[in-house]
């Protein structure tokens, strides 16, 4: 007796549509990040970007690497995210030197980034720049040969 198999077929534009829904969830909690956190005014998150970053990983006594991050600062409450935004030249200053000082001592173009490190170290030097910066949160971290 011969066994007789079965396809079924389902049609594109309800295959896109099943698979549209467990995308849409996997994003939602990005884009409430993104957002401040969807609470508004009361429970939002308070976050304000900074320009990216681009320190050299000097080895030895050669500059033959770049080590680029892009930060995002979060801010206790509103007041605070304003004065960040207001004083972001002097934070700047700070991040740069404290990216320069990880880059001397951590960074290699040829092994991957600490992240926790780095992120520790941001926000040490940040928070004892500004009080109101509670984190920094590594948006992007890229370590490359120059």
């Amino acid at each position: 007796m011969a066994s007789v198999t079965r396809r079924i077929v389902m049609p594109a534009n309800r295959l896109m549509s099943l698979l549209a829904v467990p995308i849409a969830i996997g994003l939602a909690p990005a884009t409430a990040l993104a957002n401040g956190g969807g609470g508004g005014a009361a429970g939002g998150v308070d976050l304000v970007p900074m320009a990216l970053l681009d320190v050299p990983i000097v080895e030895g006594n050669r500059s033959n690497a770049r080590l680029r991050l892009k930060l995002v600062l979060r801010a206790g409450d509103p007041a605070a995210a304003a004065k960040i935004t207001a004083e972001m030249p002097a934070l700047r200053e700070a991040a740069l030197a404290g990216a320069s000082e990880f880059a001397r001592l951590y960074a290699s173009p040829f092994a991957p980034v600490d992240a926790e490190k780095l992120a520790h170290d941001m926000t040490a030097a940040l928070h004892a720049r500004d009080g109101g910066i509670t984190s920094v949160l590594l948006v992007d971290v890229v370590a490359s040969a120059a």
